[in-house]
């Protein structure tokens, strides 16, 4: 079971993630959205968005320092194995406790507000699931794991070398299953997330508007400005 969980489950959800996409992209370009619910509600979107998209970004650079860079470079670089606890703690808890309040707030904007509930497919509502799912679980192990004090677990000795094997064709399935419960659950269903990803409005993650950082400026003119009159006017002058 561990060979199939942690060697072979990872490789068809890469599958499914890009392939889906690939599909996604080439006969639902129009589909390719966040269907953007603005002009129903503002109020609590101008909340809960921030609240949630600043939360997953620090949240994501958290998981690429602690899977991707090893233990040994960290230390090589100065930063203890104690800093770095206390970092993904305070940083992490921080990031953790942000994002789930702004999908709370999104989603309990979501539910009553009408018109945005109306246009809630059961697409969405099973994305929501698993998103909050791996939210709060992602805060759980962050809490309880590495706030344990001597008692916490190192994911670091353990999923981090097995998330790395990936790359190199080379799954280290016995680190993982190593790891406590806790974080094997989390993992699984950060996996399922991501392949049901390019299936909901999560695709617009990937065509972020990186473009609006190099475009022209957009030139305004005047409302004082008085435009020129028709040229079929007659001038009462």
């Amino acid at each position: 079971m561990n060979a199939v969980l942690w060697g072979v489950l990872p490789y068809v959800m890469v599958v499914v993630l890009v392939a889906g996409s690939i599909w996604r992209y080439r006969y639902d370009k129009f589909g390719w959205t966040t269907r953007s619910s603005q002009l129903y509600e503002s109020r609590l979107l101008r909340i809960g968005s921030p609240l949630f998209h600043f939360g997953i970004l620090v949240v994501i650079v958290g998981h690429v320092g602690g899977l991707v860079i090893p233990e040994s470079w960290t230390e090589a670089a100065g930063v203890s194995e104690g800093i770095y606890h206390v970092n993904a703690l305070v940083f992490g808890g921080i990031a953790g406790a942000c994002t789930l309040a702004g999908i709370a707030i999104l989603i309990y904007r979501r539910r009553r507000t009408g018109p945005v509930f109306m246009a809630t497919t059961a697409n969405d509502k099973a994305m929501y699931v698993v998103l909050v799912a791996a939210i709060a679980l992602g805060l759980w192990t962050t809490l309880v794991s590495v706030g344990a004090g001597s008692e916490a677990h190192d994911y670091r000795e353990s999923v981090s070398p097995w998330f790395r094997s990936l790359f190199v064709l080379q799954p280290d399935v016995d680190s993982m299953a190593a790891a406590p419960v806790e974080f094997h659950v989390h993992t699984l269903v950060g996996m399922l997330l991501f392949a049901i990803w390019p299936f909901t409005r999560l695709v617009h993650a990937f065509t972020a508007p990186v473009h609006y950082l190099f475009r022209p400026y957009i030139v305004y003119r005047s409302r004082d400005a008085v435009p020129p009159a028709p040229g079929w006017t007659r001038s009462r002058r």
